[in-house]
């Protein structure tokens, strides 16, 4: 698991306050100092920060501006983000725009305090409760996907919610040990993080549970974000093999009746969801559609990203299997992930149709 860290950035360049790094020893984080405010994200995208403590005393526009970014991004709005004045001044103003802008606690006045001490303490503790993350990749968890997803939905914005699960994972957990196997879970989720935000800010990622994750990106960049995912993903996860099973491309395992067989390396399947072509009313139409087509995406070989090209129809809580009428996009000699695009388009209105893409083989 990610050492949890107490990010502490002001703008004047001023060091943490004593009772900041007081309570950061306290509760085990250790305090680092931020400079630059546009080093803040890169931060927070590679260990999920116990809190981003921001000074506002001397410059308070900065702070909040700050503040605002940091609310407004969907990769960063789940870090609670403490302002703290150490003169009081103007501070009535201030404090008010700093809740404003999203401030999930203002400390005002005398620093060295017990109720500062306290009331840095609780709003901590507020986020941890009302933000679950994972104990291992530090992602937000169910709670904050499902609102991620109804924001999206109010908004009237069309987006793509991204359903991606481990290929032989629990094989690869039977014979390398769990020990390896949350290695992977957590190479997976630094590499979700790291490529869907470099192509897609808007973007949100986050961890279901096991080997499952969400994202959620606006339409026009989901397509970029599953390609790259996978490329990356198809470079290193071979690497957690062993040399032998890595060059022979599998390794033995045994089924539950003991009988041997032969388990490939791990993928990844991509189940997609769109609102370019349906409206959703609901988060759970959403997440059943999207299991789906992940379970569709899991019955072809290799890393793989399944797209739902249905169009509107009255929902049902369980409606037949994509495959019906759903076509594959195989892997051309020019290695265009847009394989079968094509086909699927051609579908008539009102088609059950899926197409599948594969970015990078496997």
């Amino acid at each position: 698991m990610p050492q949890r860290v107490l990010l502490h950035h002001s703008p004047h360049g001023r060091l943490a306050p004593r009772a900041v790094r007081e309570f950061a020893d306290a509760a085990g984080y250790p305090v680092v100092e931020v400079r630059n405010p546009q080093e803040i994200p890169v931060r927070v995208s590679r260990v999920y920060p116990a809190a981003l403590v921001v000074d506002a005393t001397v410059d308070a526009e900065a702070a909040l501006e700050l503040c605002r970014h940091m609310k407004h991004e969907a990769f960063t709005s789940v870090v609670p983000v403490v302002v703290y004045l150490e003169t009081p001044g103007r501070s009535d103003e201030v404090v008010s725009a700093a809740l404003e802008a999203g401030a999930d606690e203002v400390l005002n006045g005398n620093l060295e305090g017990r109720e500062f001490s306290l009331r840095l303490k609780l709003a901590v503790a507020r986020a941890e409760r009302d933000v679950s993350v994972h104990p291992t990749t530090l992602l937000p968890g169910t709670v904050q996907i499902q609102r991620d997803i109804s924001e999206r939905l109010r908004s009237g914005d069309k987006f793509a919610v991204c359903y991606a699960d481990l290929d032989h994972f629990k094989e690869f957990n039977d014979r390398y040990g769990y020990v390896h196997g949350d290695r992977v879970i957590l190479i997976l989720s630094r590499i979700l993080r790291e490529v869907v935000r470099a192509y897609s800010p808007a973007a949100f990622v986050g961890h279901i549970g096991g080997d499952d994750f969400i994202f959620n990106a606006p339409l026009d960049d989901f397509r970029t974000c599953c390609e790259e995912v996978i490329g990356v993903f198809n470079e290193l996860i071979p690497l957690q093999y062993a040399e032998d099973d890595r060059a022979q491309g599998y390794f033995w395992g045994k089924d539950r009746r003991g009988e041997v067989y032969q388990v490939p390396l791990m993928t990844l399947s991509i189940g997609v969801v769109t609102n370019q072509h349906r409206t959703f009313v609901h988060t759970a139409q959403i997440s059943e559609l999207a299991t789906e087509m992940k379970a569709y995406a899991k019955t072809f070989t290799g890393s793989i990203y399944v797209v739902d090209r249905r169009t509107d129809q009255p929902w049902e809580p369980h409606p037949a299997p994509a495959s019906d009428s759903a076509e594959r996009g195989g892997t051309p000699p020019s290695g265009s992930a847009e394989a079968g695009a094509g086909a699927a388009a051609a579908e008539p209105a009102g088609a059950r149709a899926a197409v599948a893409h594969e970015a990078g083989g496997a």
